[in-house]
């Protein structure tokens, strides 16, 4: 029997002289604060370059006091304008309290009117019938004016927009052009507002000969 030893597969035993080159594998570890930039974040940047802050002086004494007086003095404005206001709006509110009212009860004057000047038409001056509707209306003037309302001037005055309204405009001979006509209804006014304006038509002035002819 032969002493020699078995024999190995070649390929065991003869080196690779292949050109291929093992590929390596390495973990690359980088610092998470220059993963992005590698040089460091902005804010360090900022931190380094910036001057260290130097800390306020604490305030004195009298500093402190005159602080405080300002602030006390500011909140006793503010309280005084405060009463003012609820003083006016309380005011106003009472002035004009019985505005909603007044505005409903214009109509049934208008009406009452309206039946006034029928009786004056049919009956004249002496129908008892008329003498008792005008001690109403009398009646109705006294409680408006007791309540502020007065009526607003609007017969051969002229014509302003902030009381009157204009349903018409008529050519005239005697009146002034912007003037008013007459009125169709009678406008009131509570105190310094408008409850209704009044009605009215405006003259054009006289007619000019081109129209004419």
């Amino acid at each position: 029997m032969s002493n020699d030893p078995p024999n190995e597969p070649e390929d065991s035993l003869v080196p690779d002289d292949s050109d291929e080159e093992i590929p390596i594998f390495e973990e690359i570890l980088e610092d998470p604060l220059t993963e992005e930039s590698g040089e460091g974040t902005a804010d360090d940047a900022d931190a380094t370059e910036q001057p260290d802050e130097v800390p306020a002086e604490p305030a004195t004494p009298a500093e402190e006091v005159e602080k405080w007086k300002d602030h006390a003095a500011r909140a006793q404005a503010e309280l005084e304008n405060y009463r003012k206001r609820m003083a006016r709006e309380k005011s106003e509110a009472i002035l004009y309290a019985n505005r909603s009212l007044l505005e409903q009860l214009l109509p049934v004057i208008d009406n009452f009117e309206m039946g006034l000047q029928a009786a004056r038409e049919a009956d004249g001056e002496q129908s008892m019938i008329l003498q008792g509707m005008a001690m109403v209306r009398k009646q109705l003037d006294d409680f408006l004016s007791d309540q502020g309302v007065e009526v607003i001037p609007s017969d051969g005055v002229a014509f302003d927009p902030n009381v009157h309204e204009a349903l018409k405009q008529e050519p005239s001979d005697s009146i002034p052009e912007g003037h008013i006509i007459f009125t169709m209804r009678r406008g009131y006014r509570l105190k310094d507002r408008i409850l209704r304006a009044a009605n009215v038509v405006v003259s054009a002035g006289p007619v000019s000969d081109e129209a004419e002819g």
